[in-house]
């Protein structure tokens, strides 16, 4: 997800784990470590573009760099807030939920997360919903907002955390229970209109979730179309693009060309520039 949702989940689950004991710094230590994977964003400033494509959600969205980071950011935090009554335990369970939370609901979208790195590269995607969906941002963000401004002893503080995150929840298993209908919709107008294919993805086309981008195909090609939870017509007006990774002969030692083709899980097009 965007950065800003980032921020906004991890204030709202710093409330629900310590607000009334640390106050809003409790917001700010959620915000804080829900954010902290997408530190790798700074690999960009030294790395050419197909490194860096797959630095990002890599190795910093792995199990191992949340196993690590969780009991340096508990430590750090139990001395500093030094007096207090919160066990070392909750302090753990804390970091590890928050920045747990931030690989997981990053899987959802179509980029991939290295969750298994460095032991596999495999990127885990399961394209529900694309990275920046209002939709799902807008609840953390304004029960966020509400949290600064309110007292830190007002009972409704709950309820506001509450809604920021179980209505983004809901909202999250909304957009899988979408999915499942155009994936099922699809395979049968991709067997009504007799196309085979060997790979296939779908993801929401952006900023929603009832629109989305439809890729099925093979070795030859890919069939490109959309397809919308509203539509009441079992076809699709597909695009047919050949893959054309002959052209890639001349350049097949180059690393940066399998980085790519890595990154993009060999759904490959190609075609001579003009």
């Amino acid at each position: 997800m965007d950065s800003i949702t980032h921020l906004a989940l991890g204030a709202c689950m710093g409330e629900a784990f310590a607000g009334k004991t640390l106050g809003k710094k409790a917001m700010l230590w959620g915000a804080m470590a829900q954010s902290i994977p997408d530190i790798d964003f700074i690999a960009s400033l030294w790395m050419n573009t197909s490194s860096g494509l797959l630095a990002h959600r890599g190795f910093t969205h792995s199990f191992l760099f949340c196993s690590i980071l969780t009991p340096l950011l508990a430590l750090m935090a139990e001395r500093l807030h030094r007096p207090h009554n919160i066990r070392f335990k909750k302090w753990l369970l804390f970091f590890g939920g928050v920045i747990f939370i931030h690989i997981f609901i990053d899987a959802f979208n179509n980029y991939g997360v290295g969750w298994l790195e460095p032991f596999s590269h495999k990127r885990i995607s399961f394209n529900a919903i694309y990275v920046a969906d209002p939709f799902f941002s807008i609840w953390p963000i304004i029960a966020g907002i509400a949290l600064l401004y309110m007292n830190r002893y007002l009972p409704k503080r709950k309820i506001w955390w509450r809604t920021g995150l179980v209505v983004s929840l809901l909202y999250l298993m909304y957009c899988l229970f979408n999915k499942a209908l155009i994936d099922r919709d699809v395979k049968i107008i991709l067997q009504k209109q007799h196309i085979s294919y060997t790979r296939y993805f779908s993801t929401p086309a952006p900023l929603q979730n009832w629109l989305w981008y439809v890729v099925a195909g093979n070795d030859s090609g890919y069939y490109i179309g959309f397809r919308s939870l509203f539509d009441s017509k079992k076809e699709i007006s597909f695009t047919y693009f050949p893959r054309n990774d002959s052209l890639l002969n001349p350049v097949l030692h180059q690393p940066d060309l399998h980085q790519l083709i890595r990154f993009s899980k060999n759904f490959l097009y190609c075609r001579k520039s003009k």
